[in-house]
Order: C-alpha cells, then sequence, then structure tokens
C-alpha cells in the first residue's frame, strides 16, 4: 500500500525505510493470531496491524504523539508477526525507526523518565548492577515476599576449562547474566571443552539492546562500538566465533552490520562482527554434525527427563532459530512436552517486565499455564531474561538447556570405564 510521506520525512534515511516497510504491508490481519499484546488486551492498535496503521499517519503528517507512544510501548518487539507475516514486513525494524522519531515529541512524565533513566543508568553496567543485585541476595531473608521473588538466589558458576585448544571461541557475557547466573556460561565451557574449543570470555559489555529499544540510538551505538573495539585483538587473534547462551543479545549483535552500515570507520568491522555471532545451539549441533560432541548413550525414560522448553521469542522469531535446541535436548536424552502456543511472548522482553508488568505478568501467567499444564519436571529455555521472568512465578525450576546437556556429557563420562 503506496505512502505519501510527509515533506519532513521525504529523503531521509528512515522516512525512505519507514515507507519501504509500511508500503509492505497489505493490512490482511494475519499477524494479529500471533501477537501477545492483541491477544491479552483484544484491542486492534495494540496488534501489529493497528501498530501499522498509527504509525502510517506519522510519517504521512497527521497528528500524532502520546496515543501512538502508548501502543509502541506495549509492544513487546517479539516480533512473532514477522513470523506469520505472508509480505514479510519487517516490523521489528519499522518499530525501531518510529520509536526515535517519536520519543523527543511526545514527552513523557517525570516519573516515567527517571525510570527510564534509572534502567539505563545501572542494568547496562555490569559492576552496578552486579553490586545492587548484590545487596539485595544479602538482604533477601528479611524483604517482603513480592520484593524477594524477584530477587534471584545467588548462583556458583562451578569449574572453567584450563585446558587449551587449538580452537578458541568467545562467548559473550553481557550485562546481567554473570552476576545472576554465572554457571551458563561456565557450562557452555566445559561443554565446548568436550568438543575440543577453548571457551574464552569476550572483552564486551552490553550490547546495547536496553539502549536501543528505548530509542537511546546514539547511546546503543556507542555500546557497539565499544565492544567492537574490545573484541576485534581477541577476533584478530583467531577466535572462530562469538558465542551467544542469551538469545536476546546475539538477535541484537547479530543486527550490528545493518545498525552501523552507515557508520565508515565501523561498518566493515560490524558486519564482520555480526557474521561471527552464532547462538550457542548452532555451535553445538555443528560439533554434533561433525561427530566431535562425545557420544550419549541412550538415556532411560524418566518422568524426571520431561521438561517443557520455552523458545525466546529472540531465538524463534529473531534468529529464526527455531527447533534447534528442542532435537539438542532429545539428543541428551530429554522428552520436550508439547507445548501449546509455543510462539508466545513469555512478557520478559529485556525492560518490558519492568515497564509495562501488568501486560508482561499476564503474558507470563499465560505462558506457565501451557508449560505447566505437560506436567514436565522442569522448565527449558535459552535466555537469561525469559529465564529470570518466568522463575520468579515458576512451582518448577527454570533453567538453561546448556546446563542439562554439561550434566548429561559429565554423567556420561563418569559412566564409563576407568572413569575417576
Amino acid at each position: 500500500m503506496p505512502i505519501a510521506l510527509a515533506e519532513k520525512y521525504r529523503g531521509t534515511a528512515h522516512g525512505e525505510e519507514a515507507a519501504a516497510i509500511l508500503g509492505a504491508c497489505v493490512q490482511c490481519g494475519q499477524c494479529t493470531v500471533n501477537c501477545p499484546t492483541f491477544r491479552i488486551l483484544n484491542d486492534d492498535w495494540d496488534s501489529p496491524r493497528g501498530r501499522i496503521s498509527l504509525i502510517r499517519q506519522l510519517f504521512e503528517g497527521e497528528p500524532s504523539g502520546a496515543d501512538l507512544q502508548l501502543h509502541l510501548d506495549r509492544c513487546l518487539t517479539c516480533r512473532s508477526c514477522e513470523a506469520m507475516c505472508p509480505e514479510g514486513v519487517r516490523f521489528g525494524r519499522l518499530l525501531d525507526i518510529t520509536r526515535e522519531q517519536i520519543e523527543p515529541v511526545a514527552k513523557r512524565g517525570t516519573k516515567e523518565r527517571l525510570l527510564r533513566r534509572a534502567l539505563r543508568a545501572v542494568v547496562p553496567y555490569r559492576s552496578r548492577f552486579t553490586a545492587l543485585l548484590r545487596v539485595g541476595q544479602a538482604l533477601r531473608g528479611v524483604l517482603p515476599a513480592d520484593v524477594r521473588a524477584k530477587v534471584p538466589q545467588k548462583r556458583v558458576a562451578g569449574p572453567w576449562p584450563a585446558a587449551g585448544h587449538a580452537r578458541t571461541m568467545l562467548v559473550w557475557q553481557g550485562c546481567v547474566q554473570p552476576a545472576i547466573a554465572p554457571d551458563i556460561n561456565a557450562a557452555a565451557a566445559r561443554v565446548l571443552d568436550r568438543c575440543g574449543i577453548r571457551l574464552v570470555a569476550a572483552k564486551a559489555g552490553c550490547c546495547g539492546a536496553l539502549s536501543y529499544h528505548m530509542a537511546e540510538t546514539g547511546e546503543a551505538r556507542d555500546f557497539m562500538r565499544r565492544n567492537i573495539d574490545a573484541c576485534w585483538p581477541q577476533i584478530e587473534a583467531g577466535a572462530e566465533a562469538i558465542v551467544m547462551t542469551a538469545s536476546g543479545c546475539g538477535a541484537h549483535v547479530r543486527d550490528y552490520g545493518a545498525l552501523l552500515a552507515d557508520d565508515p570507520g565501523y561498518r566493515d568491522k560490524a558486519r564482520r562482527f555480526s557474521e561471527l555471532t552464532r547462538d550457542i545451539a548452532e555451535i553445538i549441533s555443528d560439533e554434533l554434525a561433525a561427530g566431535r560432541l562425545p557420544a550419549i548413550p541412550p538415556q532411560p525414560r524418566s518422568p524426571d527427563r520431561r521438561v517443557a522448553y520455552q523458545s525466546p521469542c529472540s531465538l524463534q522469531h529473531a534468529q529464526k532459530l527455531k527447533g534447534v535446541v528442542e532435537r539438542l535436548l532429545k539428543h541428551a536424552g530429554y522428552t520436550p512436552t508439547p507445548v501449546a502456543y509455543p510462539f508466545m511472548c513469555c512478557g520478559s522482553a529485556g525492560s518490558y517486565a519492568i515497564l509495562q508488568p501488568e501486560i508482561s505478568g499476564a503474558l507470563r501467567a499465560a505462558k506457565l499455564d501451557t508449560l505447566l499444564s505437560t506436567r514436565p519436571k522442569m522448565i527449558v529455555t535459552a535466555n537469561i531474561g525469559c529465564l529470570t521472568h518466568l522463575a520468579e512465578a515458576s512451582p518448577l525450576p527454570v533453567r538453561h538447556w546448556i546446563e542439562l546437556l554439561d550434566e548429561t556429557l559429565a554423567a556420561t563420562a563418569q559412566a564409563k570405564p576407568g572413569a575417576a
């Protein structure tokens, strides 16, 4: 559907890109079925089709402001609509462009501005976030129950392999995962060590996604450039991949090449950075196919090995890695239970759980209903945001799938004749 760009957007990079994306939408409405906020709120303005209509008004020069901002804020950026769209509309990209246009003109209230600023001042900085979390964990026993549920118990990483190998990969640390769940990357290091790969921590900080999705694109691009600079010596030294155990970070880092394409000083490096970025599930799948993952004997069928897998939106929609983790869980002897509406978001979505707690909580309750209805022994996922969000309300343990593979491989090695 053609769009007549308003004069202020005509000839601008963002205006022309938005027009191309908007023009691809035929308003068929197939996306509404997959939209989590539409299913919760039953309001067409909170569906991709409704939001696109509001965005079109903005770029055509019609009045917009807080109403548009409200409906954009309610979007999780889960990109489930993209997976359903027969026209291939890049709604996630359109959302980011529009947020950047609307943020300076649709002023937020003081409380909301302070909350968003506080999140950007703490969460992306590993040392600040870790210090705040440790205080909360120290006081956990005296906190009110509702606050205590939001403070995860301290976890221990376990041993990190020290053996050298000819092959080296970098593992993304990110901002919150090292403090909340250091055992995830340690488990990934142990699994890859068994494949003959040395896993080294990437010298990077926050990926920039938090700032980017809050329309602080300049701040986000600074994070991206710093990460490229920090990791470049490691890449030049021969690291063959940047491994992601948090699919939310992975989805954003895979876009570095596109997001810095207009930066002559970084576009080539950013493109290479994105090309090297791979989810841990992709790496393990390749090692399995090449016969380098140690063999796992058939595991006895047991109710204890029934797991409900929650596929993060950032993995199945953004990175289009659907079904990969489920196959690896089966290889490790686990039984993933059939989960209804697997495309539905759990409501975590980065800062969304804090900024939109009511919708986020409703989505989590719906997700837990579908996961728990299959009577699993635990819930498994592939992203730290989903893990902590679900664990806050789940009666069952919520774990990263790489931990289960690590434990299975360790048990298999221990059971071999002559094992210590």
